[in-house]
């Protein structure tokens, strides 16, 4: 008997133009797992470093790429009790963290898109306690946006402690980015928005963004954000970009708190201590969340019925261009993969 096969998208090379179909074996679940049928799947800027070889460079290939996907349940094995044929289910980034704080392995070796393959694939099997439901109004394009982006919002919120009066500041127009804008608004803060693109601010104004600034015009972003808030700063910043984190310092508040996320712009940055020190700043890295907190995050998307921000929608045989697109960072909210 022949083993039933998919479309999978692999990389035969650390390139976007490397990035081909090809047929692999449909997965079979085992005990305590799930046999996911991907319906979509969306990119981070994460796929994008492993692609280039900047991020895990020692990554065996050919592999799969991406993490973040929705689908429907097309089997379960033995002893599952969280999921049946026909729900729908998220799996988890990092496979394996419920609660708390994840373990160095589960960081280093049990997240999807590497080292564990990627969801660029019609189907995947995860252990059914590494998978949450799907806020009901949310199609599966818009649900294949939250493993990470969103993820990392709410938890970069959490961590912060925001609160009702709150001035947040989040760097950019993409994923991240926008859900951090929209998890601000939903707790009752006011948001700036820096970007390069007035477009774009114009976008995220709409989006309910308080007040836009341009980094090219403005390059000392920092001291408008101070002008903005009347000399005082933000009490969160949602930094995404990693080489700023000098101008985040002089942006936030005293006691203030900055989430750091990304590395958009390089992997260095120079920190002034006395801007640590003397204002008594909290610098933390955001690896996203739970399960348990994803699950909160959920339901809170749920209750106030908030959409995703989908950029564009590509199928799973153009790929690349989805990656290109990202690449130029044209982008405006989340790049989708249809599967």
């Amino acid at each position: 008997m022949t083993a039933a096969t998919m479309r999978a998208l692999q990389a035969t090379a650390f390139s976007i133009d490397s990035l081909a179909l090809a047929e692999h074996p449909v997965p079979v679940p085992r005990r305590g797992e799930i046999l996911v049928r991907i319906r979509a799947a969306s990119l981070n800027y994460r796929d994008l470093a492993i692609l280039a070889q900047a991020y895990i460079p020692t990554l065996p290939l050919p592999y799969v790429p991406a993490s973040d996907a929705c689908g429907q349940v097309v089997a379960v094995g033995e002893d599952v009790t969280r999921f049946a044929v026909g729900d729908r289910a998220i799996p988890l980034y990092t496979q394996g963290w419920h609660d708390g704080k994840p373990t160095p392995e589960q960081r280093t070796r049990r997240t999807l898109g590497a080292p564990l393959s990627g969801v660029l694939q019609e189907y995947v099997a995860v252990p059914a306690e590494d998978a949450v439901t799907v806020p009901p109004h949310l199609s599966d394009a818009e649900a294949a946006t939250l493993p990470i982006a969103a993820l990392t919002a709410w938890s970069t919120l959490q961590e912060g402690d925001v609160k009702t009066g709150d001035t947040v500041l989040v760097q950019g127009t993409g994923g991240v980015a926008l859900f951090a804008l929209q998890f601000a608004k939903l707790a009752g803060a006011q948001v700036i928005v820096i970007s390069s693109s007035d477009e774009k601010l114009a976008r995220a104004k709409a989006l309910g963004a308080d007040v836009g600034i341009n980094y090219r015009a403005t390059p000392d972003w920092h001291v408008a954000v101070k002008e903005a808030t009347g000399g005082r700063g933000v009490d969160i910043i949602v930094e995404t970009v990693g080489s700023t984190l000098d101008k985040s310092l002089a942006a936030v508040a005293f006691g203030g708190f900055i989430g750091v996320i990304g590395f958009v712009a390089g992997y260095e940055a120079k920190i002034p201590l006395r801007a640590v020190i003397g204002p008594m700043i909290r610098v933390q890295g955001i690896a996203t969340g739970s399960r348990t907190r994803f699950e909160a995050m959920n339901r809170a998307i749920t209750l106030h019925g908030l959409k995703p921000v989908i950029d564009s929608t590509f199928a799973l045989a153009d790929a690349a261009d989805a990656f290109r697109r990202l690449e130029k960072g044209a982008h405006f909210g989340k790049i989708v993969i249809d599967i």
